[in-house]
Parts: C-alpha cells; structure tokens; sequence
C-alpha cells in the first residue's frame, strides 16, 4: 500500500469528520462562517479532528515499539497492562491531589503506565514459554489484575463514576482548552523515529545487541519509557481506546514487513485513519446520538485480532 493512497484517504475522512455533528455545518459555510459557526468548527470539530489523528497515531506507534521489543506480534498496551497501569495512575492523583492538574494527572499516570510496562516486561523475561498466544494472555490477566485494583479503591473513595470516564474512550467532549497534552505525543514520536533502527536492533535479542555495540537496557528503557508517555496522555485526555496498538502494527507488518523504521510511518497514518473511520462509523450510526470511540474500535479491532490470531501462521505473525 502506498502512502500517498493512506494519505488522501486520511485527507478525505477528515474533511468528512469536521461536518458530522449535530450543528449544522456544511463545506460552502467555509466561505461565509456566522460567529456561532466559527465556533463550533475552531473550538470543537478542530480539536476532535487533531485529538483523534494524534491519539491514533501514537497508540499504533507504541504497538509497534512493543511489539519489536518484546519479540511478540500481539504485545500491546492493551496486552501488556499499560492502559489499565495508566488508569490506575490517573486514580491515585485523584486520590492523593484533591484537585489535581491535568499536569499532575500526567505525571503520575505516566509513572505507574511505566512501573506497569516494566513490570509486564520482567514477567515476559522470566516465562520460558514464549508462544506467541500464552504471552499476550498473561497480560491481560495482569491488566485485569490492575484494574480489579483500580476498581477498588474507586469504590473506597467514592471515585467509581470519575473511573467510568477513564474507562471508556470518548472524542465526544473534546474541546479546545482539555485536549492540548496531546501535543506531548508528537516530540515523543519524533524521538520514536530517530531511534527506529536501535528499536530494530534491540527487537532482535539482547545478545545481538550487545555484540553490535548497541547499549540493549537504554534502548529498551527508551522504548518503555515512550509508550508510557504517550499512553498516559491519550488515557488522560480521550480515555481508553482497545486493540489499536495491537492489530494496527500487524496489519502494516503483513505489507512491510518488520523493519520499524520502514513501516513507522505507514503505522501513523493506518492508525490515524482506522481511529477516524471508527469515530465517523461512531456518530453517524445512530445519529444525532454518538457511539464511544472504545466501543466501535473494540468491536471491529476484536474481529480483525480474531483473524489476526487464526491467520497468524499463513501471515508469519
């Protein structure tokens, strides 16, 4: 697939998503904006639009990073107990900080999305039964795990319903003032790109690495690090969006291959698209009502990851 076709279907979705909403907007209203349309596309359908290019971006991208460090196509902060080590970080500054910044929400969900990366990490280390099924499950069991506890002191703090946002991704309140953390993403995800080759490298055994020169530990605490900025900030500010870093990467491997710096920029923009046309397929289904972005991306990623699993030999996943 070439990348001008995902760049013009990208293009096209998002000139699509700035005219679906319930207020009336149309492209000829372009040229002859009322106040009250200018605000609505400068404050609202604007920021959704860059809200859900960055968020699908940077999920994918993180995908692809684990992937190549774990040595396991279906690793993903879905699978590896980063979202829900994220939401638990999210919980814990609303328990500690009672009125706690989007900054300090930031913070301390990026340190337990880290603790939690690390730890899924070390578990990965020390199984000696590597398939590429059994690794996965014991990361979601780990993330059930988290979120059991997250769960319970929610209730014990009378947090459960400020959870529940948490729990389920949603571009629906994006505005212009709450969504600007995403900016984060992107310095991250150019660091990302500089360091594609050592991710590459590192993917393939510390070992390996070593004897190339390469320092494996940094490399690989780069790579954690990374996913765990970019997850705490899409969890803070849209919530939880599932499988997307997960069947994303495998999708582009299948017509790439497995070189990251190769297939990075192909990620972006196949993440990007498939998280617009599922926010698209999310408001104009039951119109004038919406569908979460979790709800939709968890359904049609669930499908494709079912056929990722029963197809993986004939796709070498």
């Amino acid at each position: 697939m070439k990348i001008r076709y995902l760049v013009i279907a990208l293009i096209v979705l998002s000139f699509t998503s700035i005219f679906i909403g319930v207020s009336d907007l149309t492209p000829m209203d372009l040229f002859s904006l009322t106040e009250d349309q200018a605000q609505i596309l400068l404050v609202s359908r604007i920021p959704r639009l860059v809200t859900i290019l960055i968020a699908g971006m940077s999920m994918s991208i993180c995908g692809l990073i684990m992937q190549q460090l774990s040595r396991n196509k279906f690793v993903s902060p879905t699978t590896a107990g980063t979202l829900d080590s994220a939401r638990l970080g999210v919980l814990v500054s609303l328990m500690i900080f009672t009125a706690a910044s989007p900054m300090q929400k930031m913070l301390v969900s990026f340190i337990f999305a880290l603790i939690g990366t690390f730890v899924f990490m070390k578990i990965l280390e020390k199984i000696k039964f590597k398939d590429a099924i059994f690794i996965p499950l014991v990361g979601l069991m780990f993330g059930n795990i988290i979120g059991s506890l997250s769960t319970f002191f929610a209730y014990r703090n009378d947090l459960i319903q400020n959870m529940s946002s948490w729990m389920q991704g949603d571009f629906s309140m994006i505005m212009s003032g709450n969504y600007e953390l995403m900016y984060i993403s992107i310095p991250i995800l150019m660091v990302a790109f500089f360091y594609a080759n050592k991710f590459t490298i590192a993917g393939m055994g510390e070992d390996f690495s070593k004897n190339l020169g390469l320092n494996y530990r940094q490399v690989v605490n780069l790579g954690l690090i990374i996913v765990a900025l970019v997850t705490a900030s899409v969890v803070l500010t849209v919530g939880v969006i599932p499988f997307l870093g997960l069947i994303i990467p495998n999708i582009v491997t299948i017509y790439r291959g497995d070189h990251l710096k190769k297939s990075l920029i192909h990620t972006a923009l196949l993440g990007a698209l498939f998280v617009l046309f599922c926010d698209i397929i999310g408001r104009v289904i039951i119109y004038p009502y919406e569908i979460p972005i979790s709800l939709t991306v968890g359904v049609i990623g669930s499908a494709i990851f079912i056929y990722l699993l029963l197809r993986r030999k004939k796709y070498g996943l």
